[in-house]
């Protein structure tokens, strides 16, 4: 009976002398193919060719093994994992409720919440809440979704028609953006900002304060002092020597 005894289970390829096989279709270190060879013959080309050999089909009969360097695909494979996660478009739906007699104050608020979403490049779950006797007035709540989505027609699109729910209505909107490209706008508008504030660190670390030209005007004017007053020192002596 076979009993599992904890530990995590190996998703790595069998590599050099892990893979217990006694023959395997092998792959040249540029793709092309070399055929079936003994697994003895495939390890000596692999170190023949300071490369590693790296199963990469294992259930395949006899198992094809490739030639490669398997830290440097390691290392890249974990790159190209890194770079679709950062880029990696995550759909989001955030919502915004609204009472049917909204203050228009605070529809500008909610309005303005909807804009900044849409600009994100997310969907927006807009719900009507209806209480009381509102409940028999829904066209109230449909013509303040339609005035919502006309506001708003430049950054989103109705996704979803307004329908009752129970006690709300709802709508969704969707961006014409995608969020890859939302993204991408605010990495290059955040990098634009910082791009500007070094510029304007560099001009401000160059330019001469104005405290710096008048210490040096300053400066001037004491040094045209002190050759003054020592040339009205000098000018009795010289003539107390001519008198002589």
């Amino acid at each position: 009976m076979w009993c599992y005894r904890g530990g995590s289970i190996s998703t790595e390829p069998r590599i050099n002398d892990r893979i217990r096989v006694p023959e395997v279709r092998l792959v040249g270190p540029s793709g092309e193919q070399v055929g079936i060879v003994p697994l003895a013959k495939a390890l000596e080309l692999a170190q023949e060719y300071d490369l590693d050999l790296v199963e990469v089909a294992a259930s395949a009969r006899p198992p094809v093994c490739k030639l490669m360097d398997y830290g440097k695909f390691k290392y890249e494979s974990a790159m190209k994992a890194r770079e679709a996660r950062k880029n990696q478009a995550h759909t989001v739906i955030k919502e915004m409720k609204l009472r049917p007699k909204i203050d228009p104050h605070d529809y500008d608020t909610k309005k303005g919440h909807v804009v900044r979403f849409l600009k994100q490049g997310d969907k927006v779950k807009i719900t009507i809440m209806f209480r009381g006797r509102e409940q028999s007035r829904p066209e109230l709540g449909y013509r303040l979704l339609q005035r919502l989505a006309s506001d708003v027609e430049d950054l989103g699109f109705i996704e979803s028609n307004p329908k009752q729910d129970g006690r709300n209505m709802i709508m969704v909107l969707g961006p014409h953006k995608k969020k890859t490209e939302a993204m991408a706008e605010a990495r290059e508008a955040q990098a634009a900002r910082k791009a500007e504030r070094q510029g304007v660190a560099h001009t401000d670390d160059e330019a001469p304060s104005e405290d710096a030209a008048v210490e040096v005007d300053d400066t001037t004017e004491v040094a045209s002092a002190e050759a003054t007053e020592a040339a009205a020192d000098e000018a009795p002596a010289d003539e107390a020597n001519a008198e002589a």
